[in-house]
């Protein structure tokens, strides 16, 4: 899966740059095409020369050299994947600050592509809550981490820090690169965020649903090469420009929508949290605060997932989200069958970290062939990978 890949190695100051060499070789050897970019501490651990003879490219390490510029944004644009192994502590913190006073940094800042990082550092440093912290922001961004290694260190002690050896980066991207095309072909229509249901022109009903959990679903089958559908409710969230949004904001909208789409795609996934009511007649001019008590009549919305249920064909997966408060596994099982739905991803409001709002998630995915999935407490960028594992 590497032959004739683009690959971006940043090289940053840590003793592991020894290994790049190896790490080249092997790449090189797959059929891919390397370019190499080192920090200026990089350098004093393995030679720019050694990389640029195997590599047969010229080794950056400075933003100018010789009265001529790095093109640091091309070279971002240029890669299918910006690797960097190995990852030292100290690029691990302006990676995740946004600090920019190097190359390397500044390639990573202004990249389009994947990023993915294996870390090398001594046991001491890669426990530290800082280092910890920076791992998890910089995963938040959409970076890829490749675990590190346990055993001797560069001080001497045994313990956790050392980064992946060349045949194990070398591997993980081949299953990168094979999972990237694992939708290839294959459209998508997910739905994300809340509805609001107008009381007159100033107020609406709604709920806490920010859309975080269906555009990180949308991402990742976009990244796994789907043809993504988003339809999506009122949220701040960003939304990836390759994913085909249409933004609504009432339950009718994104009724409408999902009917108009879905006959065209292989899986639907319907996680936005859609009004279970609106209201019957919508003033038409400001409510006005005239006494003391006051009575909406609310009438039922369409039910988006039911109809589709209804409507799904042999060659669709339709997959519903069920969010519990009590009796969850039972109602999530009940609400599968009477939806006609594939699988169901039950959320329970009683799992703290889980729910509206939030970063995290925490999800079991039902099936009907009796499957139960079962995941504890993650972000929800990896959330998204597990439902998409599930359906695959």
């Amino acid at each position: 899966m590497l032959q004739g890949k683009k690959i971006l190695l940043g090289i940053s100051g840590s003793i592991a740059a020894y290994k790049a060499p190896a790490l080249v070789r092997l790449l090189v050897k797959a059929g891919a095409q390397v370019k190499v970019v080192m920090t200026p501490a990089a350098t004093d651990f393995v030679a720019p020369l050694t990389l640029s003879t195997l590599t047969g490219n010229e080794v950056l390490h400075q933003l100018s050299e010789n009265e001529s510029w790095s093109n640091h944004v091309m070279l971002g644009r240029w890669a299918d994947v910006m690797l960097i192994a190995p990852l030292s502590c100290n690029t691990l913190a302006k990676m995740s600050t946004g600090a920019c006073d190097n190359l390397l940094t500044a390639i990573y800042l202004s990249s389009v592509c994947p990023v993915v990082a294996a870390p090398a550092m001594d046991e001491d440093m890669w426990h530290h809550p800082a280092t910890q912290k920076n791992i998890q922001i910089i995963s938040s961004y959409g970076n890829q981490v490749i675990p590190v290694g346990y055993g001797e260190l560069a001080s001497g002690l045994i313990g956790a820090g050392r980064m992946a050896e060349p045949e194990e980066i070398v591997s993980w991207l081949h299953k990168y690169f094979i999972a990237r095309n694992q939708l290839t072909g294959k459209k998508v229509l997910i739905t994300a965020g809340p509805t609001q249901e107008a009381v007159d022109p100033v107020r609406f009903l709604s709920n806490h649903s920010t859309g975080k959990m269906g555009i990180e679903l949308a991402q990742e089958c976009a990244s796994r090469g789907a043809e993504v559908f988003l339809v999506c409710g009122p949220t701040a969230e960003k939304i990836d420009q390759a994913i085909k949004l249409t933004r609504v904001q009432t339950a009718n909208e994104m009724y409408e929508a999902c009917q108009q789409i879905f006959p065209e795609v292989d899986i639907a996934i319907m996680s936005a949290a859609v009004a279970d009511y609106t209201i019957a007649a919508p003033a038409k001019e400001k409510i006005k605060k005239s006494s003391d008590s006051f009575s909406l009549e609310l009438v039922k919305t369409k039910d988006i997932l039911r109809s589709l249920g209804t409507i799904k064909k042999a060659n669709q997966l339709l997959v519903g989200f069920a969010l519990e408060t009590d009796n969850e596994k039972s109602n999530a099982l009940a609400k599968m069958e009477s939806k006609n739905a594939d699988f169901m991803v039950l959320n329970s409001m009683r799992d703290s970290g889980a729910g509206f709002g939030g970063d995290t998630n925490k999800i079991s995915i039902f099936d009907r062939k009796g499957n139960e999935h079962n995941f504890g407490l993650k972000s929800k960028r990896e959330v998204a990978a597990d439902i998409i594992n599930t359906i695959i």
